[in-house]
């Protein structure tokens, strides 16, 4: 019997984390095996709060080689870059 199964990307938000990070992948037959697969093999110490499984043929990504393009600063919005705002001194971090 062959199996099918697809290529899903796993992604795990860690307990101090605000933000899911790419784990790595596996594959499973399912959103719901791949989701119980990636709970057994990516957080085995108990150190993620949330996973999120995406088959793989579903994520687009951008072309290397039109990076320039791609990055480059839209200089003709400059409500993006608040370089015109004053902050007051006791306002830290920013």
């Amino acid at each position: 019997m062959k199996k099918n199964w697809q290529l899903w990307e796993v992604f795990v938000r860690s307990k101090n984390g605000l933000e899911h990070r790419h784990f790595g992948s596996l594959h499973a037959p399912d959103a719901e095996m791949a989701l119980k697969n990636a709970r057994d093999v990516y957080t085995r110490r108990n150190e993620g709060v949330s996973i999120w499984v995406v088959e793989s043929k579903n994520i687009k990504a951008s072309n290397p080689d039109d990076n320039a393009e791609m990055f480059e600063p839209a200089t003709d919005k400059a409500y993006r870059h608040p370089t015109f705002y004053d902050l007051p001194d006791d306002i830290e971090h920013m």
